[in-house]
């Protein structure tokens, strides 16, 4: 078979037709880089020549997003190059009401959308590129702490739903700004869908009518990669919402890639273990893992990647491994 474009490759491979090779794609963060647009940019493009993945997923801190309404965040050597927030903007419940719905294009946001300018000068027709959203819930984390948020949805549903409202419609208006800048679709990531946080009720009351809100605002999108985040998630919840693509911890927690797609229609991205492969394990270990992934989908509707972000101390053999293994599939 003729070699494919990156964008022919996953367009195939998403409705399960036949590819030269199972596409490829792993992200990481940039602390440090992540500080600025121009340099987040410029790192997010040049792990990308070097490893030549199938699409390239922009990884931003998590604070970019909440940071013009007052969370402060630092980096203090987390190996996932994640942050740590210093300063939660929501103090008491009634704080959830004063938030209102921010310009997409001025401050952290507006930043954001700068880096994904930047990105599509480089990358804009030779690779898709996808922008890492946050959903509303998530975000609302990051202004109250995990913690309180769960104390704060119980006790007053009302005033967290209220301020859902202002973090939703803000999300809403970046992501039309982000279709904008040419990016193929969404990596939305959600954190909360999981059975050792929420009762089913209070996702359907907190998580899913945000997010099928956002994810309406990106249905024009080809590449929607629905993320969901941790171990016991809600998967068959979340199986309905419309992006074409699902990742999820599958090395760590149920389903199985074999068993996503019995109950997906789309495609699954997975297959191999963060820690004990990717960071801590040989090349040949992930080579085994990767042929196991490719078995266990026969190479169709499968995108050969890791259940969340690639630790910043993976071994660049090992990085390079992931990317030779679709070539011998």
């Amino acid at each position: 078979m003729a070699a494919m474009t990156k964008e022919e490759r996953l367009r195939l491979a998403l409705h399960g037709e036949a590819v030269d090779r199972p596409p490829v794609a792993l992200w990481r963060h940039f602390p440090g880089d992540d500080l600025r647009p121009a340099d987040l940019a410029a790192a997010t493009v040049a792990f990308q020549r070097r490893y030549d993945f199938d699409f390239v997923k922009v990884t931003p801190a998590s604070s970019f997003c909440v940071q013009d309404w007052g969370a402060e965040d630092r980096w203090v050597g987390n190996l996932e190059g994640t942050r740590d927030y210093t300063t939660y903007p929501i103090q008491s419940p009634e704080d959830w009401r004063r938030l209102r719905p921010l310009d997409p294009t001025r401050g952290a946001l507006g930043a954001q959308l700068h880096c994904l300018r930047l990105i599509a000068d480089e990358l804009l027709g030779e690779v898709p590129f996808i922008q890492t959203i946050f959903s509303p819930l998530a975000q609302a984390k990051n202004l109250v702490s995990r913690e309180q948020l769960l104390v704060h949805l119980r006790r007053d549903p009302d005033a967290v739903c209220a301020g859902l409202e202002a973090i939703t419609e803000t999300t809403i208006r970046f992501v039309a700004a982000a279709c904008e800048m040419g990016i193929a679709g969404l990596f939305y990531a959600v954190q909360h869908a999981q059975y050792g946080l929420l009762s089913v009720g209070e996702y359907a009351t907190f998580g899913r009518p945000y997010d099928l809100r956002v994810l309406e605002a990106a249905r024009g999108l080809w590449l929607n990669v629905l993320h969901l985040h941790g171990t016991d998630v809600m998967f068959d919840l979340l199986a309905d919402c419309p992006v074409q693509v699902i990742n999820w911890h599958d090395r760590e927690t149920w389903p199985t890639l074999a068993e996503a797609q019995r109950r997906f229609g789309g495609a699954v991205c997975g297959g191999l273990q963060r820690w004990d492969v990717v960071v801590r394990g040989a090349p040949e270990q992930v080579r085994e893992q990767a042929a196991d992934a490719i078995a266990q989908t026969r190479g169709r509707r499968f995108i050969l990647g890791t259940g969340c972000v690639t630790p910043i101390v993976a071994p660049a053999s090992n990085i390079r491994a992931v990317r030779q293994a679709v070539e011998n599939a």
